[in-house]
């Protein structure tokens, strides 16, 4: 019998084959959950779907109206909810001195705005206990220059998961972060184009490798079964990185530049 068999999930952010979103519906999938799996992009995330035997809906972190839908809906097909995933997010980097206050609130309302409705709305549905489980980053505790918009509102949804941890505690609820550090994914993909950016960062981690989308599923895995008794935490998947820091703009782009010289 599989980890999460007579579980119903719901994972927000599926719609690339290559997010966490994906790769933690995968690994749910073979667990025995039931998934239903959503994304802005409808068509995307029924590519994700359609492989896993999963419901896909569109859904808008952003859109309170949506997280509802996105609840009822597994509830209407499944009989009730038992975990939810959030990995919806989006990339904002910009110095403090050029961030714009569009840039700002588009951060704060998709991580944390968007958190907390979606904890809200998944929680109304779960009526037997359950898990919730969202996304935060090792931005959020390194301090990295450039991004006050994305590790800031990271950074208070983390406050939210300890806060809801607290609410719906009682209920049978609990409610973790999963912190990762430079993730290959749908989302950093681009960032691979320059080989001394995870030079640089590997530099930094203990463990010397990257994280992958699939030691994120693997900690929500745990987070989601009934083998953890773990509330109200953000659970560092860094491989460590967090004892050290981030690497600066100018490591990150001339890491392997005296290799490089060598090698002419």
């Amino acid at each position: 019998m599989g980890r999460l068999e007579g579980k119903v999930a719901v994972i927000l952010g599926a719609s690339d084959p290559a997010s966490m979103g994906a790769a933690t519906a995968r690994r749910f999938a073979a667990e025995g959950a039931k998934l239903v799996l959503a994304a802005r992009r409808l068509e995307g995330v029924r590519a994700v779907a359609e492989p896993l035997g999963a419901l896909a809906l569109a859904c808008d972190i952003t859109r309170e109206e949506d997280l509802a839908r996105l609840a009822d809906a597994a509830v209407e097909a499944h009989g009730g909810l038992d975990v939810a995933v959030n990995c919806a997010g989006v990339s904002v980097a910009a110095p403090l001195d050029e961030v714009t206050r569009e840039q700002l609130m588009l951060s704060c309302e998709v991580h944390l705005v968007g958190t907390a409705l979606f904890f809200k709305q998944m929680a109304r549905r779960m009526a037997r206990g359950g898990s919730l489980i969202t996304i935060s980053s090792l931005t959020a505790y390194a301090a990295p220059r450039g991004y006050a918009a994305y590790a800031g509102a990271k950074r208070g949804a983390d406050q939210v998961v300890r806060i809801a941890a607290q609410e719906y505690g009682p209920r049978g609820i609990k409610v973790n972060a999963i912190a990762p550090g430079f993730t290959r994914s749908a989302m950093t993909e681009g960032y691979f184009a320059v080989p001394s950016i995870a030079a640089a960062f590997v530099k930094e981690i203990p463990l010397r490798r990257l994280g992958t989308v699939e030691d994120v599923a693997n900690a929500a895995l745990w987070l989601a079964s009934d083998e953890s008794f773990l509330s109200g935490q953000v659970l560092d998947i860094t491989g460590g990185q967090t004892l050290n820091r981030t690497p600066t703009e100018e490591e990150m782009m001339g890491a392997l530049a005296p290799a490089a010289n060598q090698e002419e």
